[in-house]
């Protein structure tokens, strides 16, 4: 079968610049057709609109047997379900049977990773053509690992074998196996790895993911490639030092930040659900562990200079989430790596997180990448 061919451009669905981006990330992974994402974008002003309308235009595309559609309205609607609550498992179990119907001639094996006593939720799908290797994709803060199949899916047809997985906090890890994050990524990686079987592997994480993928590297000797796309490095690296000690002090203040957070949570629906999803993801429930979460994603936890392999990492010049400033901090702590940068521009659609506007611009030179520097296993 053909890859179908990803949509280019990144639109004005609507006016607030949050929920516009999520819009955009279904669309431009190709679950969201543009007339879907207009129609729905109508009808929603907040947040809390966006499962119910969303959750109707995946019936009406079920309905008709549009499942590619389905799944990506359905798995909208769960991505703005409140969480923890018996809602967001149930619209995640929706969308996890909506995308297995649409992908049901992919020859996609879903897998049960053992891990700590739960278990991580896999999907393989096998090189196409002659084989090159093996390739671990796994997403980031707020993901399931089946939206980027489109990504993993290319992995394949280079000619990498594509492990796909849900680490600790993430999707079904947390959804279905209650297991909660960890920034130590070497342990969940590690899991999939003796799993599997696999003595030689690229890493490739996602959005938040790419922090955890060159935390990996540093410490798990089978990783013989990684790409980070798109890098954390350490959230308070842009800051004067004075200024990030300052801001590491505070959040041992446990009663004061508490209130902060709640009144800016109050004012703030984007940092609503950053602090709701790092709560969720840790089984935590006061909002300074929130905080303390971030900032346990710091240069000298991340270890980058134990980094020894190739190294590849991908910014947009406009992205709000994670700016291109600590892709070149990233860069220049990587001081026993061979580095690639690449910083996408918006003359090419794909300056936004994670080069969402054009994923086959992006999606060509990853595996351009991993065919040139992870050599044949």
């Amino acid at each position: 079968m053909p890859t179908p061919q990803l949509p280019i451009g990144f639109k004005r669905f609507h006016p607030n610049d949050f929920m516009n981006y999520q819009l955009n990330r279904a669309h431009a992974l190709g679950t969201l057709p543009r007339v879907t994402a207009e129609r729905g974008a109508v009808q929603i002003t907040r947040p809390v609109e966006v499962p119910a309308v969303f959750g109707a235009l995946a019936d009406v595309a079920e309905r008709e047997g549009r499942w590619t559609e389905a799944a990506g309205c359905a798995r909208l609607a769960e991505f703005f379900t409140p969480r923890p609550s018996d809602e967001q498992v149930a619209a995640y179990e929706r969308y996890r049977r909506l995308w297995d119907r649409a992908v049901a001639d992919e020859g996609i094996t879903r897998h049960e990773v053992p891990y700590e006593g739960a278990s991580l939720p896999a999907l393989t799908r096998p090189a196409v053509g002659a084989r090159r290797g093996t390739v671990l994709v796994f997403g980031g803060f707020d993901s399931v690992i089946e939206e980027f199949f489109p990504i993993w899916r290319s992995i394949s047809e280079a000619g990498f074998d594509a492990v796909a997985f849900d680490g600790p906090g993430q999707g079904g890890a947390r959804t279905r196996h209650g297991v909660p994050h960890t920034h130590d990524w070497e342990r969940p990686v590690a899991a999939v790895l003796d799993h599997f079987g696999v003595k030689r592997a690229a890493l490739v994480g996602m959005s938040m993911g790419g922090y955890w993928a060159i935390r990996a590297a540093s410490r798990e000797p089978r990783i013989d490639a990684v790409v980070s796309w798109s890098p954390v490095y350490d959230w308070l690296g842009r800051f004067p030092r004075f200024a990030a000690g300052f801001v590491r002090r505070m959040v041992g203040w446990t009663r004061f930040m508490n209130v902060t957070i709640r009144w800016r949570m109050r004012m703030f629906p984007i940092l609503r659900h950053v602090v709701a999803q790092a709560n969720w993801m840790t089984r935590t429930e006061e909002p300074v562990a929130a905080a303390r979460w971030f900032l346990g994603m710091n240069a000298e936890h991340l270890g980058s200079e134990r980094v020894t392999v190739p190294t590849l990492l991908f910014a947009g010049e406009h992205d709000r989430f994670q700016p291109p400033a600590l892709a070149t901090m990233q860069e220049r702590a990587l001081t026993a790596a061979p580095v690639t940068i690449q910083i996408f521009t918006a003359a090419e659609s794909a300056d936004q997180h994670c080069q969402m506007g054009n994923l086959p611009l992006a999606t060509a030179g990853l595996c351009g990448w991993l065919t040139q520097t992870f050599s044949p296993a």
